[in-house]
């Protein structure tokens, strides 16, 4: 259990009695969706820093000497895995942290896929509500080990907020299965959203891989034009941390359009609808449902 700063109010004559106040505990994650898991589950107990916020990319991040303070003075940092922060030993280190690392997406299955030939893991577990769910339940489990105290406060909105992911999750399935299997064909700016796709019976087509960090050759974009032909996709999604130029490119050639920005690897600022981990889902749906029905 943390140490916590006790602030003692004294009545004097008054009566002598006192309030106590607890200090929040001090948690750390890695990126913005993390970060708002974490502030749900922790509610008013928890203060959460975030080291890569809105509209940032995580796999290519360089973290700045503010980050390496935020977290040597936290109590319990939560991060992805599945190989994600790719930056993530080194910064650690640089810290000093002795503190506990909780990986949010422990006990998931990932996906695997084929990466100019190499088996990668799809970190982007998150894309499923069900794997939210199993996120949730590793962020209550992170925060009662270092405050016991809170525990049942933590199980309590987990419990709450895994029931919200559950109801989404239903409700998304049932709007995607509406839709013909044919019809279900999104071209995206990068490949994020796998576990999406395999959730909710969508086929995702992207010219780069599972990490903004690669980058497609002219051979991996004239075999996507081909596929967007052969499919009859006629939308490109951009994604709020990636460059559209590629699917600029490909739209010229294939006569499919550029539509709406979806929500991948991060969360949008507040004037962008996409703030929280469920309206950002809520967001991406809403974008995808229009371009299916319209092919």
């Amino acid at each position: 259990m943390i140490k916590r700063a006790v602030l003692v109010l004294a009545l004097g004559l008054l009566g002598g009695g006192h309030a106590v106040m607890a200090a929040p505990v001090k948690a750390v994650a890695s990126f913005s969706i993390l970060g708002d898991m974490v502030a749900r589950v922790g509610g008013d107990r928890v203060a959460v820093t975030t080291i890569v916020g809105p509209n940032a990319d995580t796999h290519i991040y360089d973290p700045k000497p503010g980050d390496v303070v935020s977290l040597a003075k936290a109590d319990v940092f939560f991060v992805n895995g599945l190989h994600f922060e790719g930056w993530l030993e080194r910064f650690v280190g640089s810290t000093g942290f002795e503190g506990p690392v909780v990986v949010a997406s422990e006990g998931i299955t990932p996906r695997e896929m084929d990466e100019d030939g190499r088996v990668e893991v799809d970190p982007h577990a998150w894309q499923d509500l069900t794997n939210g769910v199993t996120y949730v339940r590793n962020i209550a489990a992170g925060l009662c080990s270092v405050d016991a105290d809170g525990c049942a406060l933590y199980e309590a909105n987990a419990k709450v907020y895994a029931d919200e992911m559950l109801a989404l999750d239903a409700a998304t399935r049932a709007q995607f299965d509406a839709i013909p299997q044919t019809r279900r064909q999104v071209i995206t700016s990068h490949d994020a959203f796998g576990y999406f796709g395999a959730a909710y019976g969508i086929n995702f087509l992207s010219p780069e891989g599972i990490s903004t960090e690669s980058e497609a050759s002219a051979a991996d974009v004239a075999k996507l034009i081909e596929q967007v032909r052969s499919v009859g996709a006629k939308t490109l999604f951009v994604e709020n941390m990636s460059d559209q130029r590629l699917l600029e490119q490909i739209g010229r050639e294939t006569g499919a359009a550029i539509g709406g920005a979806l929500y991948a690897d991060a969360l949008s600022t507040p004037d962008q609808g996409a703030v929280t981990y469920l309206e950002m889902f809520s967001h991406n749906v809403a974008q995808l449902l229009p371009a299916m029905t319209a092919q």
